[in-house]
Parts: structure tokens; sequence; C-alpha cells
């Protein structure tokens, strides 16, 4: 898979990063048990400090998406197809969505649009995990994944 970050967003580049393979996993790129690259490798691909890469991969484990062994390196702890999620992410969530629901509603966007946005979004991640799906059923290298491999 190929990551691609902004260094002119006033998003954070870690924040990028761990947004980056969220969306990844939501869209099947990244599986469980995938290999992701090691720290290093994604701070020399990208061009940025080690350190940033690092908060962005320390997010992913403590939401319970990766986990990190010092021999075997980081790999994609859950999916979709995982199961209910880990203790307290759902509130955490509410949290995060609640903020963004009050950005769109100060905005003025309609709650009609909102949840049709919402489902485009969800109907979005559902299809291309089944395009990914058939892709690797039709002979295509699971474990070529670009960047984060």
């Amino acid at each position: 898979m190929q990551v691609e970050i902004d260094p002119l967003s006033e998003v954070p580049l870690y924040q990028q990063l761990r947004d980056r393979v969220v969306e990844a996993i939501a869209t099947g790129e990244l599986s469980p048990g995938d290999q992701l690259a090691s720290v290093r490798q994604l701070a020399v691909a990208f061009g940025i400090n080690v350190a940033t890469v690092s908060k962005g991969y320390e997010l992913l484990r403590r939401e319970g998406l990766i986990r990190t062994n010092q021999k075997s390196g980081s790999v994609v702890a859950r999916g979709p197809e995982s199961g209910p999620p880990v203790a307290g992410f759902f509130d955490e969530w509410t949290t995060r969505l609640r903020t963004l629901l009050a950005e769109a509603d100060a905005h003025g966007v309609p709650d009609e649009q909102l949840v049709t946005a919402t489902r485009a979004v969800l109907d979005g991640f559902a299809a291309a995990r089944a395009t990914t799906s058939r892709q690797e059923e039709g002979g295509r290298d699971p474990h070529d994944k670009g960047v984060l491999r």
C-alpha cells in the first residue's frame, strides 16, 4: 500500500501516518497479521524524523490496531472482522465523533447530508474490502503492499 503524507498540511505528520494506516485497515489494504515497515524504513521513505513515525505507531498501538515485538516488528492486530473493539474504544471514539459532528453543524451542514456522507464513506470501505478480497483471490500477491511493507 502506498501512503501519502502532506508535509504542508496543518495535520501533524504522525497523525497523517496513523490516519492512513487506519484507512488501509478499514479498506482491507492491510489485514490482521500484515507486517508493517519498520519505523526507520518509513522515516527514510518519507524523509521525516524517526520520532515522528514512532509517535504515529504508538497511537496505533494504544488503539489496539497494531502490535509490536522487538524481534518481529509491527504487525496489524485488528481489522473490520476482528470482533468487538478493545475496551474503552467506543467511548473515546464517540467523543471524537461528537466533535466532528459539531464542526459540521457549526458550518450549517444539514443532518441529512451528514447521514448521506457517512453512509457513502462506510459503503466505500466495504466496496474497497470486497475489491481487495477479489484481487487476492485472483492471484495478486497479498504481501505486495508498498511503502508500509
